[in-house]
């Protein structure tokens, strides 16, 4: 039978088979399971150590079969198997239990001992020694073994494949193997020029050797060509669709003489930034382009970009164009609402009527709301998802504006962009991305930095208070929050979780911050304000405490009155961490800091020190140093640069959780690219996908590429890729 990519599993294995990895792996084509690739290659000449298998954790190790014995079953009919399988250094047993004796007495005769093998199962113990409970194995053939000399055998690797409890790697490999034999020549993505200066092998070679190689040689260069195919046909894809934004027609929106943003920037009370200027200037000249504007703007926590995005609002309110602003949280779009006015003044904010419209506002107040939105009476509209829903349709809608974009799904994006007639797009994020996780997350949106900050800013010290190591520094954290409240100051101090219920307390304990010995009590906000409420000093201070379950009204009125300066200690879960702005908050106190990321403390971090007084950054843990937790938390201590952090973030995490698939099916689908160790190799195929389509826009000469991209990039990716 001739195969190809696109070759049905049915077709090429049957349909036990195809049906197994469909529900194992979601494959259904020759291509899919192709591009199952090897997680690792065992050597059957080096045997894997035993004495540090994870217990409880699935794991294939080759070994070699030490002992084996057989004995029937007294009580019951059936026998069993004991083998114990070794690699030199430790050992651990195999047991297999079979009702037919005939079964086990055959089980005992293939694990003959001396004979090695890739043995697959959950680790446990049983009287201190490790054991597989009816592992799966293969063993090395024999009589291969016999026409090869050891050197020979040892020398070919053997691919260890991500596999389930219904199908081994080995099995895996067999059914690689199979299709293998079948493939017809592979449409190669890459021209023989390119693979030429490039080093790299054909389309057939390069899955030929990944999956079967000769020796530990033919790995890396398979490896390096597949990688180049899958940074390729992304980058390409990407390009394409920026492209096909630009084939768009949008509404000019230049700002005149005299206008709104010139008002605006007349009676502006500071002046822009240096960055500020630049990304103002590049998106003043979006907005009049042929083609609608796809900008993404990162910048540090406190950068000005809700100043750049407001001023790039005027500009398109001049022509009588609206523009949408969503965000994550009501708290947040509360927030840019009042800012957003505050910044316009009271002669230019009538002029734009900025109108905020939520799922939590009363209904009489969100009809008036959604009436001056669909009049076109509001030219700045600042919502929740609200702004999507089906009721809300704008007059002229000229701009999207979407703050914070991890926090949305592209379909939510899209539905946006929808309301309007090509409108321009403006993503913000003050979660900085690692320039190749934005090249190849956002390789279809045009970015800009700020990354120089407003002057005036009083700077913020961080400490780490490592409980583990200095118990008594929790008492001194509330001690240092008591002294700033004195100086007039306001302090924010943050949980991971609203109500932890365990109440210390099962064992009738109240909360407390200062208990005998032993792990702190998880603290909630419910349990922190408990806990504070009979402090000595901080028990009296003007207290409130904001959290994603309180109504919509009572949050406002919390964050309101704490803007004001009417609360001195707020207590609150992740609600706060973006978009809030008090200039006289001087504190930040993250309780378990371990259990959050590098970004989300940095965000945190960036509530305090936004105006002339200093800011203070005190992140509470209890993890022990060393652990990759701590590491966390020294790492957004150790520096206030949210570009380095987000290096350092992606380091520790990985790109898998970076990526994240909400952003597309195609970029979520990475094999063997890896956005920090790949990135020559990414912006390579930037340049190259660049000049491919300078030359060949239908790709009607490179159709292997065409192909590639086809099956690698669906229908729905498409759309996913259209929707950011």
């Amino acid at each position: 039978m001739s195969l190809t990519l696109d070759s049905s599993l049915e077709d090429a294995l049957g349909a036990a088979s195809a049906k197994t990895l469909g529900r194992a792996f979601g494959m259904q084509s020759v291509g899919d399971l192709l591009s199952h690739y090897p997680r690792r290659y065992a050597d059957p000449g080096e045997l894997t150590p035993i004495r540090d298998l994870p217990l409880g954790e699935t794991v294939t190790i080759v070994a070699e079969v030490l002992s084996s014995s057989f004995r029937r079953m007294r009580n019951r009919p059936g026998a069993m198997v004991d083998v114990v399988i070794g690699d030199g250094i430790g050992r651990m047993s195999l047991t297999f239990f079979a009702k037919n004796v005939g079964a086990a007495e055959w089980r005992s005769k293939d694990l003959t001992v001396g004979r090695r093998g890739v043995f697959s199962g959950k680790v446990g113990e049983f009287n201190g020694v490790t054991q597989f409970a009816h592992p799966e194995y293969e063993l090395f053939d024999d009589e291969d073994a016999a026409r090869r000399s050891a050197d020979a055998r040892a020398a070919v690797p053997i691919p260890i494949y991500p596999a389930t409890s219904t199908i081994q790697t080995w099995q895996i490999a067999r059914l690689i193997g199979r299709v293998l034999d079948d493939l017809v020549e592979v449409p190669d993505p890459l021209t023989g020029e390119i693979r030429e200066r490039d080093e790299l092998l054909t389309a057939g070679a390069a899955l030929e050797l990944i999956h079967r190689p000769r020796t530990r040689n033919d790995i890396d260069p398979a490896v390096r060509t597949l990688r180049m195919h899958e940074a390729l046909t992304l980058q390409t894809a990407l390009l394409q669709q920026r492209d096909a934004v630009r084939a768009l027609s949008a509404t000019s929106r230049p700002a005149g003489a005299g206008g709104l943003l010139e008002r605006f920037d007349a009676a502006m009370p500071y002046t822009l930034t240096p960055d500020q200027e630049t990304v103002g200037g590049q998106i003043a000249e979006d907005l009049i382009g042929a083609w609608p504007m796809n900008r993404l703007v990162q910048g540090e926590v406190g950068s000005g970009k809700t100043l750049v995005a407001l001023r790039a609002m005027l500009q398109v309110a001049e022509s009588g164009g609206q523009s949408a602003l969503i965000a994550p949280t009501e708290v947040l779009a509360g927030q840019h609402l009042r800012s957003i006015a505050k910044m316009l003044g009271p002669e230019l904010a009538p002029l734009l009527m900025p109108t905020l419209l939520t799922g939590q506002m009363p209904a009489a107040e969100r009809r008036k709301a959604a009436l001056r939105v669909a009049s076109g009476q509001a030219l700045i509209v600042v919502g929740t998802h609200a702004l999507l829903g089906e009721k809300t349709t704008f007059a002229d809608l000229g701009l999207v504006v979407v703050d914070e974009q991890h926090r949305f799904g592209v379909e939510q994006r899209e539905a946006l962009r929808a309301k309007g007639s090509s409108p321009h797009a403006l993503v913000l994020t003050a979660t900085p991305i690692p320039r190749t996780v934005a090249m190849t997350v956002f390789g279809d949106l045009d970015t800009s930095v700020i990354r120089t900050m407003p002057a005036g800013r009083a700077g913020i010290e961080s400490f780490v208070a490592p409980l583990a190591e200095h118990p008594g520094w929790f008492n001194r954290v509330w001690e240092r929050a008591a002294e700033e409240i004195a100086k007039g100051r306001q302090v924010f101090a943050v949980c991971a979780a609203i109500d932890t219920t365990k109440k210390t307390a099962e064992a009738g304990e109240q909360a407390a911050l200062a208990p005998e010995g032993g792990q702190w009590p998880p603290l909630g906000v419910v349990q922190l304000d408990e806990a504070l409420a009979t402090h000595p000093t901080l028990g009296g201070v003007r207290r409130a405490v904001l959290h994603g379950r309180m109504p919509s009204e009572e949050k406002d009125a919390v964050m309101q009155a704490f803007a004001r300066g009417d609360i001195d200690l707020l207590l609150a879960t992740t609600v706060i961490e973006v978009g809030v702005d008090v200039p006289n908050a001087s504190t930040m106190i993250v309780l378990d800091a371990d259990r959050f990321g590098v970004s989300q403390l940095h965000q945190l971090r960036g509530r305090v020190g936004r105006g002339g007084v200093p800011g203070l950054c005190l992140l509470v843990t209890e993890a022990e140093s060393g652990s990759l937790a701590r590491d966390r938390v020294d790492a957004v201590a150790a520096t206030l640069d949210g570009f380095a952090l987000a290096e350092v973030d992606l380091e520790l995490r990985g790109e898998g959780d970076v990526l994240g698939a909400a952003q597309a099916g195609v970029r979520s689908s990475l094999k063997l690219l890896r956005v920090v160790k790949d990135a020559g190799l990414i912006t390579r195929a930037r340049e190259i996908a660049e000049t491919i389509l300078a030359r060949d826009p239908a790709l009607d000469e490179h159709a292997g590429l065409r192909e590639a991209i086809a099956r690698r990039v669906s229908d729905d990716d498409r759309a996913a890729l259209a929707k950011n």
